[in-house]
């Protein structure tokens, strides 16, 4: 997979989020958090009013270009948010932060905040950078879909269930927007056309003919989802409060933090068992199956999302934030980390092998075809 490159013209677009922020942050009149909404609301429509007049080119080429742009400078505003939160700037988004979206001040929150303003900020400029040059970017699309789409629907449901539901503050029905963007993004992405591929169709026919014990990576792959579903299993029990021995130990001798009444952690066990589970045991199925040509577009998108979501996960249960009863034990942090890094570690296994050797995934050859190749062998 090519990386396209960076797009220069929105990166210094996105830095002017660095004085608008600092500016706002010293206007006595937002310090009410309808004027926080509506101010935020106002920045965002001339940002792209202003991304319209700079690129009209590339937005009609491709319209994603103005949502890469623009959210490119909310990634850097995310990043001096949890950058301001662990103290390592000051005077920038404090008005924010106490009267936009209080629950941006969690740990989970400050997190999700490092990830939006690197990962995603690099996204959006392959992504923008691969417009202007008119190249492909769907592999990079499909990452950054899973990766937003859970980021979003562990967040906002989060903030509605957990401790921080009295605080909802009109910045919040801003956020609620952005799921209307995975819906819309994900079926542009998906509708571009795939990169071809350079497998013959005498190489795909040798291929599928290979059985799940010829192939050792594809095998392992297999044990390892197997193993995978199991403790994204088991641990979707332990947040339903089940009652055995297992769940109780675990929770209160690995991962307390799952206990934690901001509910982020338990919305995000829940996800895990509602949507990745299911996606584990099609994946296991499509690895010994041949010609599952869904698996490897559905893999880039779950490694994003997993991606996220264990990122997240991983750091707000051991940041400072997080009440000292909720982090993980001292005594627990190896087989915490060795279990939650492999687990957000399989995933990216998966889409890379699917897209590195695609041959065993696509649609089998007809015969004809692969006769007229022999003969021209």
């Amino acid at each position: 997979m090519d990386i396209p490159p960076l797009a220069g013209k929105i990166a210094a677009l996105s830095l002017g989020a660095l004085p608008v922020s600092y500016a706002l942050n010293h206007v006595s009149a937002l310090s009410h958090p309808l004027w926080v909404a509506l101010m935020s609301a106002l920045i965002l429509g001339l940002l792209f009013v202003a991304i319209y007049i700079l690129s009209g080119g590339e937005i009609s080429y491709d319209p994603l270009y103005a949502v890469f742009a623009l959210f490119a400078f909310t990634s850097v505003v995310d990043l001096i948010i949890a950058l301001q939160e662990d103290g390592y700037v000051v005077g920038f988004m404090e008005f924010y932060t106490k009267e936009g979206e209080p629950y941006l001040r969690t740990s989970h929150g400050i997190f999700i905040c490092y990830w939006d303003g690197t990962v995603h900020y690099l996204l959006y400029l392959a992504m923008a950078g691969a417009i202007h040059k008119r190249k492909r970017y769907r592999n990079l699309g499909l990452y950054w879909l899973g990766s937003f789409a859970m980021s979003i629907l562990v967040f906002l449901p989060g903030n509605i269930l957990g401790k921080y539901s009295s605080e909802i503050r009109p910045a919040f029905f801003l956020a609620i927007l952005y799921m209307l963007v995975p819906c819309w993004a994900g079926r542009k992405v998906f509708n571009q056309s795939r990169a071809p591929t350079c497998c013959t169709p005498n190489v795909v026919h040798e291929e599928q003919r290979k059985g799940l014990l010829q192939r050792p990576a594809d095998l392992a792959l297999v044990l390892y989802l197997i193993l995978a579903a199991f403790f994204t299993l088991f641990r979707g029990l332990v947040v339903l409060d089940c009652p055995t021995d297992a769940c109780f130990v675990y929770i209160y001798q690995y991962e307390p933090y799952l206990r934690d009444p901001v509910a982020y952690p338990k919305v995000q066990m829940l996800m895990y068992m509602f949507y990745v589970l299911p996606f584990y045991g099609l994946a296991a199925y499509a690895l010994t199956f041949p010609g599952c040509s869904w698996l490897p577009d559905w893999a880039l998108v779950f490694a994003g999302a997993i991606g996220q979501a264990q990122f997240s996960h991983m750091g707000a249960s051991m940041h400072l934030r997080t009440p000292f009863t909720y982090r993980v034990p001292e005594d627990a942090w190896a087989c915490f980390f060795l279990c939650n890094l492999l687990y957000a570690l399989g995933p990216h296994l998966l889409a890379y092998r699917c897209l590195r050797w695609p041959a065993f995934f696509l649609h089998p050859p007809p015969p004809g075809a692969l006769a007229h190749h022999r003969k021209q062998q």
